[in-house]
């Protein structure tokens, strides 16, 4: 299969497999949605799914968030690792989205990316998922599927999505990345697939005969 070939493959095969995509971090709102992306680093979607309730139960916008201290967000969110940076960072957007932003999540990529505790990963599913502007947000599992589909050399997630970018259609986006992050957690794992064991690693090179190394992210 040539490139564009495997793409379109992959793109109608994922659409079979997940005809729906639902966003796996419980929220309600951008507000939301972006705390939990946030929490989500170094932590499963399933812990943070677990921690966000008592959290919002205190504070489930910028201007309550802003009055909490970091010590009470942090011993809220200890479970999901990294607390002190996550606290102090939720703590501060907090207060600057209610400073410049009139307690509201600005759609807007470069503004999310000046909010602490904010790359550009956690920015992209913001707009993605809460705004519906299209972006192709580039997670571990995307990062190594890519390179096993042969889609992206893997120097990097920044060369990983621009690669990705490029071979799908904008339309598909936001839809295609969580998809992928769905057949990576299912049936392309880490240790389960090695680029020869999967439906698609089999499918996109069937000849393949030796284990397909993969940059990590």
């Amino acid at each position: 299969m040539l490139k564009a070939e495997r793409a379109a493959y992959i793109l109608q095969r994922l659409q079979e497999l997940y005809p729906e995509t639902p966003i796996p971090l419980d929220h309600s709102d951008p507000f939301t949605l972006l705390v939990a992306v946030l929490l989500s680093a170094q932590c499963t979607d399933e812990r943070v799914n677990t921690v966000t309730p008592a959290l919002f139960a205190l504070a489930d916008n910028p201007a309550d968030m802003a009055r909490l201290d970091v010590e009470q967000i942090q011993a809220i969110i200890r479970p999901c690792g990294l607390s002190p940076q996550k606290a102090r960072a939720i703590k501060r957007l907090s207060e600057i989205l209610v400073e410049e932003h009139g307690g509201q999540v600005p759609a807007d990529m470069a503004a999310l990316e000046r909010l602490p505790g904010v790359g550009h990963k956690t920015a992209s599913v913001v707009m993605s998922q809460a705004f519906g502007v299209p972006a192709f947000p580039v997670d571990t599992h995307i990062h190594r599927l890519a390179q096993r589909w042969g889609l992206s050399s893997g120097k990097n997630v920044a060369q990983t999505e621009k690669d990705l970018k490029r071979l799908f259609p904008t339309t598909a986006w936001n839809r295609l990345h969580l998809q992928i992050i769905y057949y990576g957690r299912e049936h392309c794992t880490a240790r389960g697939c090695d680029g020869r064991v999967c439906e698609i690693c089999r499918t996109c090179y069937p000849g393949r005969k030796h284990p397909k190394k993969t940059r990590k992210a």
